[in-house]
């Protein structure tokens, strides 16, 4: 039921385009962002695991085109979601100026000066890089000198606090707006209370996973108000959108855990479904969530020391049918034109064909990112499967380390806590 919620019941169409790209985008609700770009960039993947090969400029054109149907906030972590849903956001922005803009002793009250300046340059110029405006102050054209941070800084808060939107990106740098610029009138018009916008995210959230649990549905949007959740999920159910179930082996300290089903999630006869997933992805990105559906305990080793990764860098799980079965870490060489699987591991249990299965997944894998060949290192317990079912497949000794990503350069990486902006 889960994973048919989040569109693995259905075969890959043969030839996604557009439409297929919104469905599924309308699917998930949001779409989340993360900088790290080894294999693909992680908000490619997850209409790649649904869909199968596809255009990843159709989802540019999608996403970052002038007046987009999409937007980026902070709704999982930073992620695309419906322009028109911008209002749904408004309590959470509200929250974020009150918690960032009001210490006298914060970085926003302190730097007011560069603050008012960006506004100004947006107001003046339309949307802006980073880039832009730092040239623009180091030419002194407001007589004063401020760093790339410090603009960045501001601009940042300024779009958690929903005063600036996201106008598009070049390459991954962002274009920032004034909001006004940015958001469609409607959408920025419309007024929406806190309990209102709650009940639309639970309600979407619910219908996104099929079936979960209470941490499941606030995760999703990442809502901290446990009351306001509890209280959306209870009109859900007084309105018949929602049912109370237990699940077999969800447990919370000893008893039956709380969960709830969607009235329009659907219990398919089987899932027939091979697919490589994001962290990212919402099957995964919940990980006490995974654990409990697949039994399948993820932690991403990007910031763990090379010597002591147990699985690699960057390893991303396998779906096979209903189940994860195992991951694989893997890397776009660009120069070479190859796939590296760095490492690939089997998890407890698996079907007799998942070695082909996967095979043939990481051969649309490279046709995706247009590469022509698939290299296998000897690191893992499933390497050696997978090079049987890739006749041709080159070897390579072992996974070339990546580098650690240190924490302190989390402001690179969007899809990290909003503290991280000095935030």
């Amino acid at each position: 039921m889960a994973l048919a919620a989040q569109g693995f019941a259905r075969p890959r169409p043969l030839s996604p385009g557009t439409r297929q790209l919104n469905l599924e985008l309308a699917r998930m609700a949001t779409l989340q962002i993360d900088s790290v770009n080894v294999f693909a960039r992680s908000h490619y993947m997850p209409l790649f695991s649904r869909l199968g090969s596809y255009d990843p400029a159709a989802l540019d054109r999608l996403l970052f085109a002038r007046r987009a149907p999409y937007l980026e906030y902070w709704a999982h972590v930073a992620a695309f979601i419906p322009s028109t849903d911008w209002s749904l956001f408004r309590f959470r922005m509200d929250d974020m100026r009150a918690k960032y803009a009001t210490k006298a002793d914060g970085w926003f009250h302190s730097n007011r000066d560069v603050v008012d300046w960006v506004r100004g340059e947006l107001s003046d110029r339309g949307p802006l890089r980073p880039a832009q405006i730092d040239y623009d102050i180091q030419r002194g054209t407001r007589g004063q000198w401020w760093d790339w941070d410090a603009v960045k800084h501001a601009l940042e808060y300024l779009w958690l606090f929903g005063e600036v939107a996201i106008a598009g990106r070049r390459g991954f740098e962002r274009t920032y707006g004034l909001a006004e610029h940015v958001v469609p009138r409607e959408a920025l018009a419309r007024q929406v209370t806190r309990d209102d916008a709650v009940r639309e995210l639970v309600r979407r959230a619910a219908r996104a996973y099929g079936v979960a649990t209470a941490a499941d549905i606030a995760d999703y949007w990442r809502l901290r108000d446990r009351r306001a959740v509890l209280a959306a999920i209870g009109e859900l159910v007084d309105a018949g959108e929602l049912e109370q179930v237990s699940v077999e082996g969800w447990m919370t300290a000893g008893r039956p855990a709380k969960a709830w089903v969607h009235t329009e999630a659907r219990l398919p006869r089987r899932i027939d479904a091979a697919a490589i997933l994001t962290p990212f992805d919402p099957v995964v990105w919940f990980r006490d969530r995974a654990e409990r559906l697949f039994d399948f305990e993820y932690r991403i080793e990007i910031y763990t020391p090379a010597p002591q990764r147990r699985f690699g860098y960057y390893s991303l799980p396998v779906l096979v049918d209903d189940d994860i079965v195992g991951r694989v870490d893997l890397k776009a060489d660009r120069a070479g034109s190859r796939l590296l699987v760095q490492s690939a591991w089997w998890e407890r249990t698996r079907p007799a064909d998942a070695p082909e299965r996967l095979a043939a997944e990481l051969r649309t894998a490279a046709s995706w990112q247009q590469l022509d060949a698939i290299s296998v290192s000897r690191w893992g317990d499933a390497t050696g499967d997978i090079v049987s079912a890739l006749p041709g497949a080159g070897r390579h000794d072992s996974a070339s380390p990546e580098p650690t990503v240190r924490h302190d350069e989390a402001d690179a990486r969007v899809g990290d806590d909003p503290d991280s902006v000095r935030a």
